[in-house]
């Protein structure tokens, strides 16, 4: 019974613009609009009349420059930096609005018709020129191509289940003639279709919808496809199904249009292409034409843009409608009418992707608006007991009125209704107790109809009765009769419709009328206090004037009038509250004091607002959309989901299902602040009696227990309590549920016979026990008990036939006792338990055992149930090992193999691994001879030495092959020179030191000379780039402060030079036989991938690339430390000073230039802000805006916060000789 009230609206017009605007879309920062023309790419503030950015496509060919070209859909890409924009000519552009730079990474040469990203932007859908489907990922690089228009029905195909045919089957009243019918044709689309495809995707992303022409019939059909373009269904013949798509985002109805010979309808296909249900439209057929339709993100608002169909050489009117549904009805609950002026022809409209209830529009004249909405309830209130009960639902061009004090009827049934004119947007009742039952309606078209009671004896024709009526029955209810109709002058232009521009429709107890309007700038509202006007004629037309029109420096969100005090208070969108004395002489507004004299602020933004006296002082009282309960600028409850004020009492009602009353005549004010959170009301004498009974006897349970000898008796006193239900639903509720042990305790109540007319039975158990756990579930549990008269019962309580459980149960019946368990267990999916009874039945069952074993993986689990010794573990062992090789798990199936005996495989196992000392093992417990033994060794030492392990493959050799010789190469190639030296010397080869093993040590020293004279210049380089970027950023930022722009994350795009965008690789083609797309290299997509850190001079994040690449620096020096200082021990060793000197000093200049520069590079704050990074998987939207905002500084913005952290230089390894010092 909500009705939608229009919280906000607002919006500007572009008068410095060119062109005709052709689509639009949100950008991704908040307050702007991305807009393309013929001419190219806006954006647009829409907070400010003006061209934030431009990016002109005529300049570069992408758009000819005498204006028919198109742009068929723009979609703003955050994570790149960039919007992609679809020409009709075919070309796919990304557009940079920084750098005005467009690259083209794609062209079909068909041209395109459609463009549509995935909800998650991972996909893109492009719609060919010739009736293809090619689907890209978000790099632009294309999946695979369909044809649009398929013959086969996809994937869901219908399966004919076989029951009868067509003509053996009873056709009713049309005769046996009818199963030789041939179906009819579907006519053809409409005149005025523009025959474009429509893509949309479903909330998920996981499957889009096409509705397109078919060629052979010129009727249009749906076709659902998968991420991978699998074609999935196709619609069933539709016939007159227009060109609207839209896929309901919560995913189970796509919603589109129909032409039926007699009416209008929306109607709704399942993702299978079936029709589900429909709605008619409250217009003629031949009337309108359905443009889009348009869910919003949680799916309860269904926009559709409706325009009149040309009769003449005039411009047809434009109109917005907001449908919602309940109780399986479709109530129209706004109607917005354009007008028909070419400025006001409307362009597009989207829902918001953030704010729910907020829908934007662009028109022609490049005017843009936005309006939000919010659920609310209209109802009466006052002392007039007749009729404060009345509550008004809008549809469409009626008002459903059920007076809740006589007859309570279910929507959408009404005790009766209103049929005006024109569609109705607001309902408000008259704010005077004694008339509280009188409502005002505001229609589309700014007429305020007025309906009272009592004073007139007269039938109205626009009032009718609805469930209470009719039939020959008198209804005892009274209902009201049009007084009057008044047109709403205010001196508004028209020469831009706003439509919906009046709100808050207030009706003051003079019979004045309070309304809201659009102030002059987007920030800015106007309250107009509306008279009516006397009327000289009684043909001339009643209408109401501006008695007073006060500006108010805020947008007005919302606006309520106490009855009892008639205070009028409105809430800005800043949360401060003001006053309006409208009883004043002249009329004042003025900020809402407490009684201190301090301005009342909403902590937060409130839904609904309501004026009440708390301890006699006057306050206002406020709900958000969150629950939370507000007493002028004090939270008082998290929890409330709705309040009333009546006198002076306060109902609420709480998220845990709770109605609440509270008396606010002797409560202080700063009592009811104090209460926060306790929403428990007063308990009542019986109430309070029994919870104190149930204190005591809790206090007092363990002496209880200690007096009572036997178990029986307490089973006793809690089944004379009927506690035993609650013991039930203990075992039910816990977690996991213990269903087995509520099952064997009904089950020992039907086997206790003891006659007791108090005690609960097990029948009531039973069906206690059905209503909280489904049948079936309980009857898999009973089962579980491998109790066969527990399962009858359960089963005889359930709706199950006798022969879908009898048979099995009794084969069950005849086998024996742990085969009969294995079986239940493997039927109710209890492997493991299955496993342990299954093992009890014998070896001939082995094999059966082994192939459950694999079926569910249970090796661990098996091989506890057999002795290490049997056969059966060893066939256990050799299945697990297989299955870990398989995972290339190679050294725990090595594991094993060798416990279990079965050394071969354990052998092949440790090699895989690199165990190379446990594959020698096994091959001793093998009995390889030497020559056997020293070329598996040959072999290992080959897979040592690719995985640079260089000592062990040594060991293998010099062992195991007695090549020692070959092993010292290993370890001079390793730069190993210790164990070189000592193979040379253990072999008396000290030749070797003048052929290999002093030249190994000098190349050795000219690497990591070498080495290191890179690394320097490196550091050097990067550090003094590094430098400039920072000074760059200063100064970006002191230009931004000047003009007073908040700081914020996004400063760091500003470099100090326009990086040059470069052309897409255009040789790489993709190819079809009917269209072709030339998309991005793969060296290109790497590239954009690297993008973020790119150490590019201008590119967005230069300076943490810089650090990322110093670190490294850092890190790659402190790495060869330790091998520089056993390479001086070498050189000096054998008389080579000089290169030692030189290898040592090289090491000691860039240490101390590293250990120098961290503290310049790693600045203190940027260590700070690694410390207090607000990014992270536990950081929200909010969050992040809030620590933004504290800091008012800039923060670089990384996915990887470990490069704010300075590299660590070591000080422990005392890497330096003093003799060369």
């Amino acid at each position: 019974m909500r009705n939608l009230r229009l919280l906000r609206n607002g919006g500007c017009r572009y008068t410095t613009t060119s062109g005709t605007p052709q689509c639009f879309c949100l950008g991704a920062e908040a307050g702007t609009l991305l807009v393309g023309s013929q001419h190219g790419l806006l954006e647009l503030g829409s907070a400010r009349d003006e061209v934030t950015r431009e990016v002109d496509l005529t300049v570069e060919g992408f758009m000819p420059e005498d204006g028919s070209g198109s742009i068929v859909g723009i979609e703003d890409l955050p994570e790149q930096e960039c919007v992609c924009v679809a020409t009709a000519a075919g070309d796919i552009l990304l557009c940079n609005l920084n750098t005005k730079q467009v690259e083209c990474v794609g062209t079909v040469d068909s041209g395109l018709s459609t463009m549509s990203w995935s909800p998650d932007q991972e996909l893109v859908l492009l719609v060919t020129g010739q009736q293809t489907l090619i689907m890209m990922t978000r790099e632009l690089e294309p999946i695979t191509e369909k044809q649009l228009h398929q013959d086969e029905f996809g994937e869901g195909k219908f399966v004919a289940l076989g029951w009868g045919k067509k003509e053996t089957q009873f056709h009713g009243s049309e005769g046996k003639q009818a199963a030789h019918r041939k179906q009819v044709e579907v006519s053809p689309t409409s005149a005025w279709d523009d025959g474009r495809p429509r893509v949309t995707w479903r909330g998920d992303g996981q499957f889009v919808a096409v509705s397109a022409v078919c060629p052979e019939t010129g009727a249009r059909k749906v076709r659902v496809w998968n991420r991978e373009l699998v074609l999935q269904s196709t619609s069933e013949p539709v016939s007159g199904l227009e060109q609207a798509l839209s896929w309901k985002p919560s995913g189970n109805l796509i919603a589109s249009t129909q032409e039926k010979p007699n009416r209008h309808d929306v109607v709704f296909l399942e993702k299978n292409g079936l029709l589900h249900g429909e709605f008619t439209l409250p217009f003629q057929k031949g009337q309108v034409k359905v443009n889009e339709l348009l869910w919003n993100a949680d799916s309860t608002i269904l926009a559709i843009w409706l325009e009149d169909l040309k009769l003449d050489n005039s411009n047809p009117s434009s109109y917005v409608q907001l449908w919602t549904t309940g109780n399986y009805h479709w109530y129209l609950k706004q109607s917005l009418h354009f007008g028909s002026l070419k400025e006001n022809q409307l362009v597009s409209l989207l829902w918001d992707r953030e704010n729910l209830y907020r829908l934007h529009v662009l028109c022609q004249g490049w005017h843009y608006l936005f309006y939000d909405w919010h659920w609310t309830i209209d109802h009466g209130m006052g002392e007039n007991s007749q009729h404060m009960a009345n509550v008004a639902v809008i549809d469409g061009d009626k008002v459903l009125v059920t007076a809740f004090q006589h007859a309570v009827v279910p929507p959408p049934m009404c005790t009766y209704e209103l049929r005006l004119q024109q569609a109705v947007n607001q309902v408000a009742f008259h704010t005077d107790p004694k008339h509280s039952g009188d409502m005002a309606v505001l229609d589309a078209d700014n007429k305020i109809s007025v309906y009272r009671y009592g004073q007139s004896t007269m039938c109205d024709p626009t009032v009718s009765f609805g469930a209470v009526g009719g039939n020959g029955f008198k209804a005892a209810v009274e209902t009201p009769y049009l007084d009057k109709t008044y047109r709403v002058d205010v001196g508004s232009s028209n020469e831009v419709m706003n439509p919906l521009g009046l709100r808050f429709l207030t009706w003051l107890p003079d019979d004045s009328f309070l309304m809201v309007g659009q102030g002059q700038h987007a920030a800015q509202s106007v309250l107009l206090h509306l008279t009516e006007v006397p009327h000289e004629t009684v043909a001339e037309q009643q209408r109401l004037s501006l008695r007073l029109s006060v500006p108010v420096d805020g947008e007005v969100i919302s606006l309520c009038c106490s009855p009892v005090t008639k205070t009028v208070a409105l809430q800005l969108a800043d949360r401060q509250i003001l006053k309006y004395l409208w009883e004043a002489s002249p009329p004042v507004l003025e900020p809402w004091r407490t009684s201190n004299g301090y301005a009342v602020q909403f902590p937060y933004s409130c839904m609904q607002t309501s004026i009440t006296r708390i301890g006699g002082e006057e306050v206002i009282l406020g709900l958000t959309d969150r629950c939370r309960f507000i007493v002028n600028d004090t939270e008082v409850a998290s929890n409330i989901t709705s309040f009333a004020t009546y006198n002076e009492f306060l109902l609420v009602t709480t998220n845990s299902h709770t109605c609440q009353c509270f008396c606010l005549k002797n409560m202080p004010l700063k009592d009811a602040e104090r209460k926060s959170g306790d929403c428990s009301p007063p308990s009542s004498g019986s109430c309070a009696n029994s919870q104190v009974a149930r204190q005591v006897f809790l206090e007092n349970a363990e002496n209880f227990i200690r007096q009572i000898d036997t178990v029986n008796y307490i089973n006793l006193f809690f089944t004379e309590l009927k506690y035993c239900l609650s013991i039930l639903t203990a075992h039910v509720k816990k977690s996991p549920p213990e269903l087995e042990i509520a099952l064997q305790k009904v089950h020992d109540l039907r086997e206790n016979n003891t006659p007791d007319v108090k005690a609960v039975s097990a029948e009531e158990a039973l069906k206690y026990l059905l209503f909280l756990v489904d049948v079936n579930e309980l009857y898999d549990y009973s089962l579980g008990t491998y109790d066969f008269d527990l399962v009858i019962m359960v089963a005889e309580k359930s709706q199950k036939d006798p022969k879908e459980y009898l048979p099995f149960l009794n084969t069950l019946r005849k086998m024996e006792t742990n085969y009969q368990r294995y079986t239940i267990d493997k039927h109710l999916k209890r492997y493991t338990k299955a496993l342990g009874h299954l093992s009890k039945c014998g070896p001939e069952h082995f094999s059966e055992f082994l192939n459950l074993v694999k079926d569910q993986n249970l090796y661990c689990e098996a091989l506890k149930l057999y002795p290490p010794s049997t056969q059966e573990y060893k066939d256990i062992s050799d299945a697990y090992g297989e299955y870990l090789v398989q995972k290339q798990l190679y050294e725990q199936a090595a594991l094993i193999f060798a416990r279990a005996g079965i050394f071969a495989k354990a052998l092949d196992a440790f090699q895989d691994s690199g165990s190379w000392q446990q594959a020698l093992c096994m091959a001793t417990r093998l009995g390889y001879t030497k020559d056997k033994l020293s070329s598996l060794a040959r072999s290992m030492a080959g897979k040592l030495v690719e995985q640079r392990k260089h000592a062990e493959a040594a060991i293998l050799l010099e062992q195991y092959t007695e090549d020692y010789e070959e092993a010292l190469l290993l370890l001079l190639e390793g730069t190993l020179w210790e164990e070189a030296l000592r193979l040379i010397h253990k072999y008396g080869r000290l030749d070797i030191l003048e052929t290999n093993f002093k030249p190994a040590i000098l190349e050795a020293q000219k690497s990591q000379l070498i080495f290191l004279y890179s690394q320097k210049a490196e550091f050097l380089r990067h550090k003094s780039r590094l430098q400039v970027v920072r000074e760059l950023k200063e100064k970006a930022c002191e230009s931004l402060q000047d003009y007073e722009t908040p700081n914020c994350p996004e400063l760091d795009l500003f470099s100090e030079t326009s990086s040059v965008v470069t052309a897409s690789d255009m040789n790489s083609k993709y190819s079809h036989s009917n269209s072709r797309i030339s998309v991005r290299s793969s060296k290109n997509r790497r590239k954009a991938e690297r993008k973020r850190y790119s150490l590019k001079e201008g590119s967005p994040f230069e300076d943490i690339a810089l650090l990322e690449v110093l670190g490294e620096n850092v890190r790659a020096v402190e790495t060869v430390k330790g091998d520089i200082h056993i390479l001086l021990k070498q050189l000096v060793l054998f008389g080579y000073n000089e290169q030692a000197r030189a290898l040592q000093q090289a090491l000691e200049d860039i240490l101390q230039l590293m250990e120098i520069s961290i503290p310049e590079i790693w600045t203190p704050d940027l260590q700070q802000s690694s410390v207090n990074l607000v990014l992270g998987p536990n950081s929200t939207a909010n969050s992040i805006m809030a620590a933004y905002q504290q800091k008012r500084m800039v923060t670089p913005v990384v996915q990887d916060p470990e490069l704010l952290i300075p590299p660590k230089l070591s000080k422990n390894l005392l890497w330096k000789l003093h003799l060369l010092q």
